[in-house]
């Protein structure tokens, strides 16, 4: 049975880190004018955004530990938290990603997903460009920074990333595309799980940015939830009408990894992946595994990473056009 979390004591924090710490209040999707429909959505990414500065917080207030005291279906938020704590830590104390390294042999090492995630989000706070987060622990989900950061950028940003369509001056143009997979997580909270406004969203991007971001609604559609069977079938509908049906189960399979990695299943995820995907979790998740075997050891690069995601499309094609 999971604890009653308490929250971090930041009445205790002084200096950087009590600057630093943030509002609770910043979870409320709410002030931000994002379309919110009463009910499961709302609750969905409002609770994956609290736990997420709960996780902050922790890390912000010494007492990392708290995290544990999440309920195990949001702990990776919190701990996506804690990542985005320790990366704005690092880079502001100049300690070449100590915490977050720690953090990510420690604590978060079943939640390696979030914590690159987290780290993203980090340097999206800074306004900084994520080239170096923690290349040490794994060589190819580190690229998953650039999603976070996408994610972070366009939650700071919705006006003009959502609605003008901009891209930051900030990143390479290798990076744009993993950056665009942030941003279609972040298009599913702020379209509220509606899968006719995320997919009228989307066409109103120009047509080479599409793919991937229908990739990343698939993995905040499996990942976060939000949505019923219904309408996650409605979903698989508009990607397929726009072409990227591949694209969705893809970033859903990425999804259904990730919670398999965490320990926990959650109930939407359940629900989520044989629709989206078209395979049980387990399967899902073995098409990454798969192909991240095929690439071999010395894979790192950006061109390796979009390979890793390739090949998975291949493994769902596979599946069900033999």
């Amino acid at each position: 049975m999971d604890q009653v979390r308490t929250e971090p004591t930041l009445s205790r924090t002084r200096g950087l880190r009590k600057v630093l710490a943030k509002d609770p209040l910043e979870c409320d999707l709410g002030r931000r004018r994002f379309r919110l429909r009463v009910g499961t959505p709302r609750a969905a990414f409002t609770e994956a955004e609290k736990s997420y500065v709960f996780g902050f917080n922790a890390v912000m207030s010494r007492e990392i530990e708290k995290i544990e005291e999440i309920s195990a279906e949001q702990r990776p938020f919190g701990y996506e938290g804690a990542a985005a704590a320790c990366t704005v830590l690092d880079l502001l104390t100049l300690t070449r990603g100590r915490r977050l390294h720690e953090l990510l042999a420690g604590p978060a090492q079943h939640h390696r997903h979030a914590a690159y995630l987290g780290a993203g989000r980090g340097y999206a706070l800074l306004r900084l460009r994520p080239i170096r987060g923690a290349r040490r622990a794994h060589p190819l989900l580190r690229w998953l920074a650039v999603d976070g950061f996408g994610f972070q950028w366009s939650l700071n940003r919705a006006d003009r990333m959502v609605g003008e369509r901009t891209m930051p001056d900030l990143l390479t143009r290798a990076h744009c595309a993993v950056f665009d997979q942030g941003l279609g997580r972040l298009l599913w909270y702020h379209d509220c799980a509606s899968p006719g406004d995320v997919a009228a969203r989307i066409g109103g991007y120009p047509p080479g940015r599409r793919a991937d971001l229908w990739s990343g609604v698939g993995f905040a559609a499996t990942y976060t939830g939000g949505a019923e069977a219904d309408e996650l079938w409605w979903l698989t509908e508009h990607a397929g009408g726009d072409g990227f049906r591949a694209h969705l189960a893809q970033g859903c399979a990425f999804a259904a990894a990730a919670r398999l990695r965490s320990g926990t299943l959650p109930d939407h995820t359940v629900r989520a992946v044989p629709i989206l995907a078209g395979a049980e979790p387990e399967e899902a998740a073995s098409w990454t595994d798969q192909s991240l075997i095929e690439l071999g050891h010395e894979a790192h690069t950006h061109e390796d990473f979009r390979r890793w995601q390739s090949q998975t499309r291949r493994s769902w094609t596979r599946r069900h056009h033999p």
